[in-house]
């Protein structure tokens, strides 16, 4: 057995400035390699990671405010999931599903039957992406409704397959050159507070008769699936106006439609609760799930109402990498993990945490629009403090400053204007702060220069 490595010390250490020697050795032979068509929030190198530290290979500990985007929640070193994808690897790492079967897959589907919302009699289905799961679950709604529209909302992200793009909300880089797409895709207003026209009070009733409006003018018998995000990922990390998703429940069943809730980034434990949509009480028909389901290993799954998930002919869904054995033992060893439920309730901490470096800001700071979010899944909005521009400007500083202090920060929303805050559960406390004051400086001191920078671009 190989030696076990030392602990990584869990603090912030700049060995190098960021990136590094070595890393810029490496991104060069990166760029001779690799298409420029994948990009990079920060081009280092890393060595190891262990509970909030990214190590990089010239020694940099660098404060992981990302966790691989929502995916390694419980760690990107965790031991339950490193202790069943090892002990798997030594049966066997393939054989196909659909070819010969094994249990660890049965296991994850009931574990996500049993604790997926809803009381009701479910099946599921695994893939490996988020985005073919997304596309399996517009699948199941056509096999069981025999209707062919989507329903999905601005400010949406769903993946980058074709009909994914096609339900993907931001052109620019999702979908810019990629077309045409797949039709049937009807999109819809997003109850967000911040900006909705009508005020925040309004949001999510106006927002409702605007989806009625939408289903009226093109009849609501062809729509197979109403598609939505608990929380915008990508769009924002936007929180929907409070009765927003039981509204669209409603609506969903007076029409006989499939209610679709996409808990990919927002799901498994990341807002303190298994699925954000608990939040809210509601209960879709199909939920979708991947990125943290896995640990870090590609894993995805819809869970829903048996009737639906069987409504598909056999052999309708599959792959052949679709719930692969080594993802589902890491999938096993999440499951695992969340079992004493101090993860959801580090997700509180997190929030907790998070609001209090964050939201005297807005006060402060004017270009601080809004503060929001739930649990470990945490936003920052920069806009005109009268206009509500975005500004975009601000942001990239932010994230630049945060980044040469060693603090990994990804910015989100359609306008590119929002810092989004993703830190692994298991991230300690003085960490998490030590990250969370790096932040607060870097939007003190980066807001001042850009709103300086403006003033004399316009004098």
């Amino acid at each position: 057995m190989a030696p076990t490595l030392p602990a990584l010390p869990q603090s912030r250490h700049l060995a190098q400035p960021i990136p590094g020697p070595r890393s810029r050795e490496l991104q060069a032979q990166r760029n001779g390699e690799v298409t420029s068509a994948f990009g990079t929030a920060l081009p280092v190198f890393i060595d190891r990671a262990e509970g909030g530290i990214l190590l990089d290979v010239d020694g940099n500990r660098i404060i992981d405010f990302a966790s691989g985007i929502a995916v390694t929640s419980v760690g990107a070193s965790n031991a339950f999931v490193q202790a069943r994808v090892a002990a798997q690897l030594e049966r066997f790492t393939h054989t196909c599903f659909m070819v010969t079967e094994y249990d660890g897959f049965t296991e994850v589907c009931r574990w996500l039957n049993a604790h997926t919302p809803g009381s009701f009699d479910k099946r599921s289905a695994l893939s490996s992406t988020g985005a073919e799961a997304v596309e399996n679950a517009i699948k199941i709604a056509r096999a069981a409704t025999g209707r062919p529209n989507v329903l999905v909302f601005d400010e949406a992200y769903h993946g980058r397959s074709l009909l994914t793009m096609a339900m993907t909300a931001k052109e620019n880089p999702y979908k810019l050159g990629f077309g045409p797409f797949p039709e049937q895709i009807v999109r819809a207003p997003n109850a967000a507070p911040l900006r909705w026209p009508g005020g925040a009070a309004n949001a999510a009733a106006e927002a409702l008769a605007e989806v009625e409006g939408i289903l009226a003018e093109r009849g609501p018998e062809s729509f197979a699936a109403i598609v939505i995000e608990p929380i915008q990922g990508e769009g924002g990390f936007l929180v929907p106006a409070e009765g927003f998703l039981a509204g669209l429940r409603k609506i969903a069943d007076a029409h006989g439609i499939v209610f679709v809730i996409d808990e990919i980034q927002a799901g498994m434990g990341r807002t303190g609760t298994l699925f954000a949509s608990e939040h809210e009480g509601v209960e879709a028909d199909l939920i979708v799930t991947a990125k943290a389901l896995g640990g870090g290993l590609p894993l995805s799954a819809v869970t829903g109402r048996t009737e639906l998930m069987n409504a598909v002919h056999a052999g309708g869904l599959g792959g052949t990498y679709a719930g692969n054995p080594l993802a589902c033992a890491a999938a096993l060893g999440v499951f695992e993990a969340f079992e004493d439920g101090s993860l959801l309730a580090a997700a509180g901490v997190i929030e907790r945490l998070v609001r209090a470096h964050l939201e005297p800001l807005l006060g402060s700071v004017p270009v601080v629009a809004e503060v929001r979010g739930r649990g470990a899944m945490m936003a920052i909005e920069f806009a005109d403090p009268i206009t509500l521009e975005p500004r975009t400007d601000v942001t990239k500083a932010v994230v630049a400053a945060c980044h040469a202090a060693g603090v990994l920060v990804l910015s989100c929303g359609t306008h590119g204007n929002v810092i989004r805050l993703l830190p692994p559960l298991v991230i300690g406390t003085e960490l998490l702060e030590d990250g969370l004051r790096v932040l607060a400086a870097a939007i003190v001191e980066q807001s001042a220069e850009a709103s300086a920078l403006r003033h004399a671009a316009t004098a």
